[in-house]
């Protein structure tokens, strides 16, 4: 029976490159960070969204959370009869959650999407500056 079941042509769905893709996670969302001297730029591929379909926020213990809900398009409408054989692309839903560093300026992060891209920049403190060495007297009271 197995036999039977596994030489059919659903096979290639069930153990086909795109299953095992979508284990291994999927490309929406996926994340590119970039730390330059003034500040961190974090890059996401969501194809199809808009702004309104992209909710950020910073949580407690700096936190970044970045989720998308809907997809970009809207669907057309199918006639009735109509039967579906593969469905790949999902809810069109992705969550994120990203620890972001202690330096970050939390009240300066700016997002933007375009064309498929989104891209949050957290800008970073200033770097303190290292005191100059110079030579501490020693007396015999304090």
């Amino acid at each position: 029976m197995a036999d039977l079941f596994l030489a059919s042509p659903f096979r290639r769905f069930l153990w086909g490159p795109t299953v095992l893709r979508e284990w291994q996670g999927s490309s929406v969302g996926a994340l590119d960070w970039v730390e330059t001297p003034s500040s961190h730029l974090l890059k996401f591929n969501v194809p199809g969204y808009g702004k309104d379909q992209i909710k950020i926020q910073l949580e407690e213990d700096n936190v970044l959370s970045i989720r998308g809900e809907g997809f970009g398009g809207k669907e057309e409408q199918l006639p009735k009869d109509s039967v579906w054989h593969v469905s790949e692309r999902g809810k069109g839903e992705f969550a994120r959650q990203i620890v972001l560093p202690e330096s970050v300026r939390a009240d300066q992060i700016k997002a933007q999407v375009e064309n498929g891209v989104l891209t949050i920049v957290l800008p970073k403190e200033p770097a303190p500056a290292k005191p100059k060495t110079r030579a501490i007297p020693v007396s015999s009271k304090l």
